[in-house]
């Protein structure tokens, strides 16, 4: 049942005392608004004491539970909320990874058969495979990837090869990870199938899907074989987790989903590292400040993950205020003896933030003379963005022109390249032949998108350009570029009211600079 399992979990749960349930509840919320995350935690705890059956307190002590880790509290919250006729769709995540850490098999079952009934049931043939897997049953009839979800499908795939891994056939696993990767390169699939590779005494193979001169890769491979434990249903069911949150932060998805899940997966393996750089990166965003600085103070500097902690660490100080601060300690660790590539970018994305664009140069120029830099297409797209917007376009063009060498289909350094090369008026032509290239690579981007239809507008085929401006328009309506691409495009074929309507729309989001344009346009028309 699943009460056995919550108990197994609540058995720890700290004695909270009770004290006027008002005066406690209007100084929690205080804290929590704060940031006051322990002191939060304790408060909802003791107001769920003295309130069971509230189920706005339970879910104000679910989250912040969550957030601080204090699965005792979140078990308690979510028993509340489970009664609730609309509880979070995510608590059977919970549910499910309290339930296997403490070897609850109903209470496991009874939390993938809820997932089944809402829009998690894309997890559940991935889940009921390892459960499979760790009771000694065929798990390959739940991943036969017959589904019509297309998230279903793809974590069915990757994990039947896993699986194959786990139960040492790592022959047809890895042919099967190959397959996936020569599709679609994919760091998560890479790392997990490499770790798991490790574990069951595949250090070669493992290796070899870590080639290159990554820097973190190259930890990695150092660090392949030293993980303890095996495969088995709580490393599966972690990694699951854990990609789904690599997926979210990198979307910018709300952050309490990319909590829940990398907390769950840490709580079903505790050691994975990198499941705490994902979790320092969502408490971040999510407003923890401090807790998301302790998280990532956690992985240590012989860790492989050691760089990426540094660098959220770097940037939760930012988010949190603390700016100088911030940047004192990126500019030691990049101009440290033996400070990394890595170290030295993170010290230019944030001089980059802070619009310190000649100082931004100078930090990527550092990370491309360090090992590992020169080959990166990603630190030459960004110096030369940096030189660029410091008004020193030639030499902002050689390094954009590096990175799309070393990275011809990244469309990210095509559609920048691209769009700056006819805004200089260097080569339109050749900028347009870049950003239909990257249109073709990514073709429902909707800044690719404008900047494609910019550039035919820019050559005179404004028959050619408003499709594709209304099109970047309706997938991201709020950009004021966007916006102000659509309004040229509208007056410049006599359609005035619905340029001013969008310049209007511009307006509402643009920068300083940016709003006295637009008001004149929209005063003035071109």
């Amino acid at each position: 049942m699943l009460g056995l399992a919550l108990a197994a979990v609540t058995a720890a749960a700290p004695a909270y005392a009770q004290v006027d349930p008002l005066a406690d509840y209007v100084r929690t919320r205080a804290a929590d608004a704060d940031g006051a995350s322990d002191v939060a935690a304790r408060g909802y705890a003791e107001a769920l004491t003295a309130n069971p059956d509230d189920p706005a307190i339970a879910l104000h002590a679910y989250r912040v539970g969550l957030a601080v880790g204090d699965f005792a509290l979140v078990a308690r919250a979510e028993q509340v909320l489970s009664k609730n006729p609309d509880p979070p769709i995510d608590t059977p995540i919970v549910r499910f990874a309290i339930a296997l850490q403490s070897g609850d098999k109903a209470a496991c079952d009874a939390a993938v058969a809820k997932m089944e009934e809402g829009p998690l049931d894309f997890m559940v043939p991935v889940l009921r495979a390892w459960l499979a897997f760790d009771r000694g049953e065929d798990p390959f009839p739940w991943l036969d990837g017959r589904s019509n979800n297309a998230l279903s499908r793809r974590f069915a795939m990757e994990h039947r090869a896993l699986i194959m891994i786990a139960l040492g056939r790592t022959d047809e696993g890895l042919e099967g990870v190959k397959r996936m990767l020569a599709a679609s390169d994919n760091d998560d699939l890479r790392i997990n199938a490499a770790l798991m590779l490790a574990q069951k005494g595949k250090r070669k193979e493992a290796a070899a899907l870590l080639a290159g001169d990554r820097p973190d890769f190259g930890a990695l491979r150092k660090a392949l074989g030293k993980q303890r434990g095996k495969p088995g249903g709580a490393v599966g069911a972690a990694r699951l987790f854990l990609s789904l949150t690599v997926d979210l932060v990198s979307e910018d998805a709300p952050s309490e989903i990319s909590i829940l899940l990398a907390r769950s997966a840490l709580l079903l393996d505790p050691s994975d590292e990198r499941a705490r750089l994902y979790l320092g990166e969502a408490l971040s965003k999510g407003g923890y400040h401090d807790l998301a600085l302790a998280e990532l103070a956690r992985v240590g500097p012989k860790s492989p993950y050691y760089p990426g902690a540094f660098a959220g660490r770097v940037t939760a100080l930012r988010r949190a205020g603390r700016t100088p601060e911030a940047v004192a300690q990126a500019r030691g660790a990049a101009e440290a003896r033996g400070g990394t590539a890595a170290d030295a970018r993170t010290y230019g994305d944030l001089l980059a933030e802070q619009k310190q664009w000649g100082d931004a140069a100078a930090a990527y120029g550092l990370a491309l003379k360090r090992p590992g830099g020169e080959s990166d297409w990603s630190l030459h797209y960004l110096q030369g963005v940096a030189l660029d917007r410091a008004g020193r376009w030639n030499e902002a063009q050689s390094q954009l022109r590096r990175a799309i060498e070393l990275g011809p289909n990244e469309p990210l350094a095509l559609n920048y390249l691209g769009n700056a090369l006819i805004e200089h008026g260097d080569d339109a032509q050749g900028g347009q032949a870049l950003l239909e290239k990257a249109n073709r690579i990514k073709p429902g981007d909707p800044v690719i998108t404008d900047s494609l239809g910019w550039a035919y507008f820019k050559r005179g085929d404004v028959t050619k350009a408003l499709p594709l401006l209304e099109r970047a328009a309706k997938a991201d309506p709020g950009d004021p570029r966007i916006n102000e691409h659509l309004g040229d495009a509208y007056w410049q074929v006599g359609r005035r009211y619905e340029a001013r309507y969008a310049w209007r729309a511009a307006a509402i989001y643009a920068d300083e600079d940016a709003t006295k344009r637009l008001e004149g346009k929209i005063a003035n028309g071109l």
